[in-house]
This record gives C-alpha cells, structure tokens and sequence, in this order.
C-alpha cells in the first residue's frame, strides 16, 4: 500500500504543540462529519495512532508531535494516489496554521 508524509517544523515545544493538535482535531471531526466514517485516534504519550473511511476508502496512520517538528505518516489505497499531493499539501497547510 502506498505512503504518504509530512513534516512540519514548530516552536510551540511538545506539549503545546499536543494541546493545539489535539483541539483542532476535535473541530475538524465536525467539519468534515459527513464526508468521514469511522474516525478512530488513540493517543499514546504524543503520538496519536488514526484510522478513517472517506468515498470508500481507508486511511490510517500515525501522527507524532515531536519537541520541534510534527511528522504525520500512513497508508494510502491504490486509489488515492491520484490525490497524494494533495493530501499531503492540505495536511501540511492545516497543521501550519496551528502550529503559530
């Protein structure tokens, strides 16, 4: 199954930066509540495990918020990779808003 990363760099330290990621998580399952099934995130020190289904596909990864730079990696069907760039760049834009 193909990949998909992104890093983003911070200087919000680790635990902000968990506060930040986490609270606009909590918006963000609202936003898009019709277009996501089966959101499922488990926290485990500040690495947050994620799966979900979106137009009929499943994605799954993790997210770790290091001291200086938040790495997000997982799984894309065969399916997606036709938006691979673009799911990078749009997690990359969101998390560069947060992350201020």
């Amino acid at each position: 199954m193909p990949s998909f990363q992104v890093d983003v760099p911070h200087d919000l330290g680790q635990d902000a930066a968990v506060e930040k990621v986490q609270l606009v998580l909590e918006k963000m399952k609202g936003r898009f509540e019709g277009q996501v099934k089966d959101m499922q995130q488990t926290w485990e020190a500040h690495v947050m495990s994620f799966s979900f289904r979106t137009m009929g596909a499943s994605i799954s990864g993790e997210m770790a918020v290091e001291p200086e730079t938040v790495k997000v990696k997982g799984q894309l069907p065969f399916a997606a990779m036709l938006f691979k760039g673009k799911i990078e760049s749009s997690i990359k834009e969101e998390l560069q808003k947060i992350l201020v």
